[in-house]
């Protein structure tokens, strides 16, 4: 027997599991089809474990320090298979969460499987999940992406890992080898640096995190070095090869490193390959992805792209973002949702979690320079973290703020918060830029001292022109 449904979401990130509810309350019947586990990748292997075992991480590289604070320890050791189980513990129970959330949500059914289209059928869509057939009037995709491993000669012959790979040990890696010097493999890398590993960190690139500003990478490698991990940059790869203590990963320059693991955090893949798109002409990139338009629709009328498929921000919050502004597409009459309807507004803003984190926002300093050259009046104000007194008086000086600002309108243009709770104060300055307001008003408010967005304010009473290099 084949069910109908008003809407059927096709995989259970972000995006899905508020969306399904929102529109289960609505009225509509809506049909849930996940091939894995409800949550995704955030709640099972990247926001929820990661930032769990960072915790852990980060007290142990505290406890270390404790002697900077008047503190007296002995020695600090991680029991890692105590870690992993806070970590699995935790996930456990967000996942348990979601899911008795969504089961006991009327007019949505859950159904495992992985979702792929039919075709069409009296103007529905027709689904097929595991053993199970439907049909839709609507369906959104929301099935995100999985770890990239680029083709390396001998990988065959060795064992290597993913993020989700990564996750599962049992056992501290004596030597982990992170092929990858962007967000997660410099996460990672500190994690297991400060959890006990030895780790070299192998980078394509000729500085860590290149997205970023020059001086955001420099200040990035500066403090991986000093808490012990060695940083390779500019590297290629030649082979892989067995060795008694797990691999040696040899470059093209003849330099080796002999590891007991090696991780593979080298960007992402989209799974779309199992959705048999072609069955309803819902066109994807080269790579997999699907574009969509700024309300999120595919190329298709009624199907619509969903968080990291779209490859609009491979966020958890922009999936989360991507649902709100679907439902204020949908219906005029859905309540007091004060939501962006179109998703081409919004400016792109992150958080890289090392410690200390890193939080942006819009433009960074090149971009800036690019904008200054084309004849923007760009103003811009920096401050040191060392230059902070509530970051003294933590003991935790790396790192600095960077306020970009548009000459004429006046508006934030971006920002960079790279330091203690630089995650947390990137969303002050990101929701201050959605509403559009002159940089002048933050400036006239009262700030909470001591803190490290007080400084904010006075930050800005520092903008200057930018000076075309």
């Amino acid at each position: 027997m084949t069910k109908h449904y008003d809407s059927a979401i096709i995989g259970s990130g972000q995006a899905a599991p508020a969306l399904s509810v929102a529109l289960a309350k609505r009225g509509e019947t809506v049909a849930l089809i996940e091939g894995a586990q409800l949550g995704g990748s955030c709640v099972n292997a990247g926001c929820t474990p990661t930032k769990t075992l960072r915790k852990s991480a980060r007290v142990a590289h505290m406890a270390r320090r404790a002697n900077d604070f008047g503190v007296h320890t002995g020695e600090v050791t991680v029991d890692f298979g105590a870690a992993m189980a806070r970590m699995r513990g935790r996930v456990d129970t967000a996942r348990r969460g979601l899911t008795a959330w969504l089961k006991r949500t009327k007019n949505l059914d859950i159904i495992e499987g992985w979702g792929a289209f039919e075709g069409r059928e009296d103007g529905k869509f027709v689904l097929k999940a595991g053993e199970t057939r439907l049909t839709a009037d609507k369906v959104y995709i929301n099935t995100g992406t999985r770890a990239f491993t680029p083709p390396v000669r001998g990988l065959e012959t060795v064992p290597h890992l993913d993020n989700v790979g990564l996750l599962a040990l049992s056992e501290l890696p004596s030597h982990l080898i992170v092929v990858g010097g962007s967000y997660i493999g410099l996460e990672m890398g500190q994690i297991f640096r400060r959890l006990g590993s030895e780790v070299t960190i192998i980078n394509s690139a000729p500085r860590l995190a290149s997205r970023e500003d020059a001086d955001v990478s420099k200040i990035i490698q500066e403090f991986l070095e000093d808490e012990g991990a060695t940083i390779v940059n500019d590297a290629t790869i030649a082979k892989v090869e067995p060795s008694s203590k797990g691999a040696t990963l040899i470059l093209t320059d003849g330099y080796s490193f002999e590891g007991s693991h090696i991780l593979f955090a080298t960007g992402r893949s989209a799974n779309s390959e199992r959705l048999n798109l072609d069955a309803v002409g819902v066109e994807a990139n080269e790579r997999g992805f699907i574009p969509t338009n700024a309300q999120l629709e595919t190329n298709v009328p009624g199907i619509w792209a969903l968080g990291d498929i779209n490859a609009r921000g491979a966020f958890t919050h922009t999936s989360y973002h991507d649902h709100e502004i679907v439902l204020a597409n949908s219906d005029e009459n859905a309540g007091p949702l004060h939501q962006w309807k179109d998703a081409d507004q919004r400016s792109t803003t992150y958080a890289m979690y090392t410690d200390p984190p890193l939080g942006r926002v819009g433009m960074s300093l090149s971009d800036a320079q690019k904008a200054a050259k084309d004849g923007r009046t760009i103003l811009v104000a920096e401050m040191a973290m060392g230059d902070i007194s509530r970051a003294k008086e933590e003991g935790e000086t790396t790192g600095l703020i960077r306020l970009i600002v548009d000459g004429e309108t006046e508006q934030f243009l971006g920002a960079t918060v790279f330091g203690i709770a630089g995650d947390e104060i990137i969303s002050v300055l990101s929701n201050y830029m959605a509403t559009g307001a002159s940089y002048r008003f933050m400036q006239q408010a009262l700030p909470v001292h001591p803190t490290i967005a007080e400084l904010l304010p006075s930050i800005l009473a520092g903008l200057k022109p930018l000076e075309v290099k």
